[in-house]
C-alpha cells in the first residue's frame, strides 16, 4: 500500500507539468482516481496474492524436496549397487582362486593315479614276460627233448636222461 502511494505521489507531479501551457486536460484528476484504484486492488486482493504465492512457494519447495528425495535415494541405489559389484568382484576372484587350487589338487592326484598305474602295469608286464619267458624255454626244452629222443641216432638210457633233465632244471 505504501508503495502504490509513493508511486503516485511521485508521478503526480510529472502529470502535472507534462501539460503545456492553456490546453486543460483531466489528467490530475484520471491520476487519482487511478491510485485510488490501485489502492483499493491492492487492499482487496493484497491477502489472496501474497496467500497465493506462499502457497505456490512452498508447493515448488514441496516438489524440489522431493526431486531432492528421489535423487538421494537414487545415488544411494547407485552406492549400493557399486558396494554390491565390488563384493561380486572379490566373490569372483575368491571363486577362481579356489578352482585353480581345486584344478591343481585334481591335477596332483591324476598325476599319482596315473604313476600308481604305469608302475602296476610295468609289474604286471614283467611278471607276464617271466611266465611267457618260461613258458617259451618250457616248449624248446620240450620240442628238444621229442626231437631227441624221437631220434634213433641217438639212444639214451634212462639214467641219462633224468641226468639231463635235472641239469636243465637245477
Amino acid at each position: 500500500m505504501k508503495r502504490i502511494l509513493l508511486l503516485g505521489l511521485a508521478l503526480a507531479p510529472v502529470a502535472l507539468f507534462a501539460s503545456e501551457g492553456a490546453v486543460e486536460t483531466d489528467i490530475v484528476q484520471r491520476t487519482v482516481n487511478f491510485i485510488i484504484f490501485a489502492g483499493i486492488l491492492w487492499y482487496l486482493l493484497a491477502d489472496k496474492i501474497k496467500a497465493f504465492f506462499a502457497d505456490r512457494t512452498l508447493s515448488i519447495q514441496g516438489e524440489l524436496d522431493k526431486v531432492q528425495d528421489t535423487l538421494k535415494a537414487s545415488k544411494d541405489k547407485v552406492s549400493d549397487a557399486q558396494k554390491k559389484l565390488e563384493e561380486a568382484k572379490k566373490l569372483a576372484a575368491d571363486i577362481i582362486e579356489g578352482a585353480k587350487a581345486d584344478i591343481d589338487s585334481v591335477k596332483q592326484k591324476v598325476a599319482t593315479a596315473v604313476d600308481s598305474d604305469i608302475s602296476h602295469l610295468n609289474k604286471n608286464l614283467d611278471e607276464m614276460m617271466k611266465v611267457e619267458t618260461s613258458k617259451a624255454k618250457r616248449e624248446v626244452v620240450a620240442k628238444v627233448l621229442e626231437e631227441l629222443l624221437s631220434s634213433e641216432n641217438i639212444k639214451l638210457t634212462q639214467d641219462e636222461l633224468a641226468n639231463i633233465v635235472l641239469k636243465k632244471v637245477a
